[in-house]
């Protein structure tokens, strides 16, 4: 082993927000203020970064002009539960999906996959 990850580092055109947004979906904390151009999602041993990055062009999944540069897949109990939830903290549902997993994308444009045992 090189080294261990430290943190997946997110690029959104409001940092704090999108953090606001993953820390509630995740049950994890926020550390870091409103205009900081570098904010930190923890706990569970778990470590999400966001940066500031105003000229930020989304995804546009699937289009492969504008490919989703990453993904996470978040594990749920009962997507019939999450979803509503996930859907009211600002996702939304994109096109795709499997009998173990739905394709949504984040208030900026960032797709994630809810997942599930089928």
């Amino acid at each position: 082993m090189i080294g261990q990850l430290h943190s997946v580092v997110i690029d959104a055109p409001d940092a704090h927000a999108l953090a606001g947004f993953y820390a509630e979906l995740l049950g994890m904390e926020v550390k870091g203020a409103p205009g900081d151009d570098w904010v930190v999602v923890t706990g569970a041993g778990y470590r999400i970064a966001f940066q500031q990055a105003p000229e930020l062009v989304p995804p546009d999944w699937p289009d492969p002009r504008r490919p989703q540069q990453f993904h996470l897949d978040i594990r749920v109990a009962d997507i019939d539960e999450a979803e509503p939830k996930v859907l009211a903290l600002g996702a939304r549902r994109l096109p795709g999906g499997g009998g173990d997993f739905r394709v949504y994308a984040d208030p900026v444009g960032h797709p994630f996959c809810l997942v599930w045992d089928a």
